[in-house]
C-alpha cells in the first residue's frame, strides 16, 4: 500500500505523510482545512466525524527509510480524546522502520510529556501557537490556552519546532519571550490561505516578529502565504 509524498503545501521539508487516525478533532478550529474538506465530501465527511479510531488498512503502509514522515497530519493524535493504546499503536507501527525521521504536531503539548516516550526514537515534536492572546485563541479553537502549551514545549525535551500558522494579531515582545524560554529547533510562519476573515497582524508586527527571531538566533522557516500579509515588503532574512 503506498504512502503519500507531501506536495509541500504544509511542510517543505516534510518528504511523506501518513495517517491511521480518523474521527473528529475535539479542537474544533474554525480554519481547519481537513473539517472543511468533511463538509464538501462524503468520504471525508465519513473519516473525519464521529469518535477517533483507527483505519486498520492504515498499518499495512511500508515506511522504507531515508524519509521525513508527519504522522496525523489530518488529526491531532495528542488530543486528550485520543485514548493511549491509540498513540501506542501508531507509534509502534512508525518504529518498525527506525531509519526516518518521524514529525509530529499538536495544539495540546501537556500530552507529549505523558505519552511521548511511545514515539520513535528520532521523532520531532511541534506545536501550534497562532497567538499569545487567550481571547482570540478561543475564538478560534476549543484547544488549550496558548499560555498553557507554551508552558508544555519549555518543559519538553529533545527536537522540537513552533508553527506560528495561520497567524493571528499577537504581542510580538511576549511570542518572542515565550519563544527563547521553548528554544525550538525551528519556527514555522504561515498565514492563513482559505480566508476565513481571522484576526490578523500589520505588516508591521509580522516584519518584527521575524526581525527578532533572528536576533535571537531562532531558524525561520517562512511559507509563501505570508506574502499576503506582507502586502510586497521585503524580508530581510539572515543566513
Amino acid at each position: 500500500m503506498p504512502m503519500k509524498k507531501s506536495d509541500g503545501n504544509m511542510y517543505p521539508w516534510v518528504t511523506h505523510t501518513h495517517s491511521h487516525l480518523a474521527g473528529q478533532c475535539t479542537h474544533l478550529c474554525s480554519y481547519c482545512y481537513v473539517q472543511a474538506m468533511a463538509n464538501r465530501f462524503p468520504l471525508m465527511k465519513e473519516r473525519y466525524s464521529g469518535p477517533p479510531r483507527l483505519i486498520a488498512e492504515e498499518f499495512d503502509v511500508h515506511y522504507g527509510h531515508g524519509k521525513i514522515i508527519f504522522l496525523e497530519h489530518l488529526n491531532d493524535l495528542w488530543a486528550e480524546s485520543i485514548p493511549d493504546p491509540i498513540i501506542r499503536l501508531v507509534c509502534d507501527h512508525a518504529r518498525k522502520w527506525k531509519h526516518n525521521q518521524y514529525v509530529f504536531q499538536t495544539k495540546n503539548p501537556v500530552r507529549y510529556l505523558r505519552s511521548g516516550w511511545m514515539m520513535p526514537a528520532d521523532s520531532i515534536c511541534g506545536c501550534t501557537i497562532e497567538t499569545t492572546d487567550k481571547s482570540l485563541a478561543a475564538k478560534v479553537s476549543e484547544a488549550p490556552s496558548p499560555l498553557n502549551r507554551m508552558d508544555a514545549m519549555v518543559a519538553l525535551p529533545g527536537k522540537k519546532f513552533i508553527t506560528i500558522e495561520p497567524i493571528l494579531d499577537l504581542d510580538v515582545t511576549t511570542m518572542i519571550m515565550w519563544l527563547v524560554k521553548i528554544r525550538p529547533d525551528f519556527v514555522n510562519i504561515g498565514a492563513d490561505s482559505k480566508g476565513h476573515g481571522l484576526d490578523e497582524p500589520r505588516a508591521e508586527k509580522v516584519l518584527d516578529l521575524i526581525e527578532r527571531l533572528q536576533q535571537e538566533g531562532i531558524e525561520i522557516r517562512e511559507k509563501h502565504n505570508l506574502d499576503r500579509l506582507l502586502a510586497g515588503k521585503e524580508i530581510q532574512m539572515v543566513p
